[in-house]
């Protein structure tokens, strides 16, 4: 018995005409109607009850029938469950995400995923930059995008994204300004976030906003970027923050508070991807050869 009298045989059951039968199996009528007697002989049994203008099955013809189609869809599975037993198994991988991320580079994490999700199941795994940069140099993180600079030998660097920053300012002291000059915010004092939340290049900003005339500070404790907006919205200090209207930071904004460009002052913060530079090679390999590509151009914002 081979599979190809299975196959015949369920044609022939399931249409009851083996002028029909032929037709859905491409071939002549009177062939089909020998490997069917073919069939038939070597079970022992009529399967047919046939006459000019009449087909039916027989109770062994019945009986056979999903029997038939059993062994069929198991044949046919095979190439499928091979695929399956030999597929490698999905790994998860967290990756580290800052507060404030860009809604656009969001998408790209969200690309990311899709790109590696046959072998890789990315997980976004909340912190500050520092405890994420420490993760995946221990290794309990795999990648991590981290406000920049980050001076850490073991890991790679992926420029990701460059935000443009503003003065975020009492919207009623600032009323019809369109930018702002260092000079008009000499009478607030600068609201730093707490040290433990605040990116690097946010000490770098403060020593050239303190070289520059800028000399009161308010410094934060725990809290977060919500306590700053207080003191903003209360007119009791400035901050700065990204200028885009997309950016998450905007969530934080609260009543009498604007973002405005600086006149005479370049600041941005630039954001990267960074994985353990001996993992690249390794078990991390795919993911990182895909992120290489979906961050291939830094966004601008």
């Amino acid at each position: 018995m081979e599979l190809l009298h299975l196959r015949y045989f369920v044609a022939v059951a399931e249409e009851l005409n083996f002028s029909a039968a032929a037709r859905k199996l491409h071939m002549a009528a009177s062939p089909l109607s020998q490997r069917i007697k073919d069939l038939e002989h070597e079970l022992g049994r009529r399967l047919f009850d046939r006459s000019t203008h009449h087909v039916a099955l027989t109770d062994a013809g019945t009986a056979l029938l999903p029997i038939a189609r059993d062994v069929l869809d198991r044949v046919g599975s095979i190439k499928w469950q091979l695929d399956q037993a030999t597929k490698p198994s999905r790994t998860t991988v967290f990756v580290g995400m800052p507060a404030g991320v860009h809604p656009a580079l969001r998408e790209r994490v969200n690309l990311l995923a899709e790109r590696v999700e046959e072998r890789f199941e990315l997980k976004r795994w909340p912190g500050t930059t520092p405890d994420l940069v420490a993760a995946v140099k221990n290794g309990e993180l795999a990648i991590t995008l981290a406000r920049l600079p980050v001076q850490e030998a073991s890991l790679d660097t992926l420029h990701v994204m460059t935000e443009r920053l503003g003065a975020v300012v009492p919207a009623d002291r600032f009323a019809g300004y369109t930018e702002v000059k260092l000079a008009d915010l000499t009478n607030l004092a600068y609201a730093r976030s707490p040290d433990e939340i605040m990116p690097a290049y946010f000490e770098q900003l403060d020593r050239q906003l303190d070289d520059l005339g800028v000399k009161k500070r308010i410094q934060l404790t725990h809290t977060g970027y919500g306590g700053v907006s207080e003191l903003v919205s209360g007119g009791l200090a400035f901050s700065i923050s990204m200028l885009d209207e997309n950016s998450a930071m905007q969530g934080y904004r609260l009543e009498n508070m604007q973002v405005l460009p600086f006149a005479d002052f370049r600041a941005q913060l630039d954001t990267g991807l960074l994985w353990r530079r001996d993992r690249a090679g390794q078990d991390l390999a795919e993911v990182v050869k895909a992120a290489r590509e979906v961050f291939a151009e830094a966004l601008v914002r």
